[in-house]
């Protein structure tokens, strides 16, 4: 806070704001900041308080999401470039190469918030959900269930925007979002991924009317899938047709199911 207040006294033209939070995590965080842009702000953008902005990360964005349709919902999202916390370049985040959309959204968060960029049209359709949800695993992971669920478009920019410092402090860091196979393998068999799936298809379930017909048919199926026995539970999910982004992570999602792990 003290810096913002020095940055707000050196340049009173960028107009800084500096709002409470609810007090709840990160993740009701960065809805509550959503809420607060109001009704007009065409496009928001998140930014976490320990990364670099490239130069044109904005621009790039705001060049994406002009190709969206007036009035649809869009979301620009992409890698990252991760970096030691005296900003050394570590690795960047992978690359997905399947196609953004609900059947992953389900099972998978595809970008870090750090990453994104909504249009006005995707602003007021989390403003109208955060009213009514409960609990969320992240702000990021939601909004792309959100969209995604919403027939909205999701631009995934294969080309790292910021630099993603790594240090021992992060709320959440590279590891959890890369995950290494072991990590991956834990939550799931610790029940935490089932927890988080609990969590996350609560909220959809209340803004169902948000969603497209056909995504509200696969949100039914993939709840039903998980209170079915083993044969149930295969069927559900192929009817559903959830998948990670790496066909061997989908090959341990279906593995996870049969242990009533999803």
């Amino acid at each position: 806070p003290a810096i913002l207040l020095r940055f707000a006294r050196r340049y009173p033209e960028r107009r800084v704001a500096m709002i409470p939070g609810p007090g709840q995590g990160f993740a009701r965080n960065f809805l509550s900041l959503i809420d607060a842009a109001g009704p007009r702000t065409p496009f928001v953008a998140f930014c976490d308080q320990d990364d670099v902005w490239y130069a044109d990360r904005l621009s790039r964005a705001l060049r994406a999401l002009a190709e969206v349709p007036a009035g649809h919902p869009g979301l620009y999202c992409g890698r990252t470039l991760h970096c030691d916390a005296a900003l050394r370049p570590l690795s960047p985040s992978p690359r997905h190469r399947r196609s953004p959309e609900f059947g992953n959204a389900l099972v998978q968060s595809l970008a870090g918030g750090n990453t994104m960029v909504l249009n006005r049209a995707a602003v007021d359709l989390a403003q109208r959900a955060n009213r009514r949800i409960g609990s969320i695993v992240s702000h990021d992971w939601w909004l792309y269930q959100l969209v995604t669920g919403a027939g909205g478009h999701i631009l995934y920019d294969p080309v790292p925007s910021l630099l993603y410092r790594q240090h021992e402090t992060n709320a959440v860091g590279a590891r959890d979002r890369r995950g290494g196979r072991r990590l991956r393998l834990r939550k799931v068999w610790n029940g935490r991924f089932r927890a988080w799936n609990d969590l996350n298809l609560d909220a959809l379930t209340a803004v169902d009317d948000l969603l497209t017909e056909e995504n509200r048919l696969r949100l039914a199926r993939f709840r039903a899938a998980r209170r079915a026995n083993l044969a149930g539970r295969l069927i559900g999910l192929a009817r559903s047709r959830v998948h990670r982004q790496a066909r061997r992570e989908t090959l341990c999602l279906w593995a996870a199911a049969a242990l009533d792990r999803v």
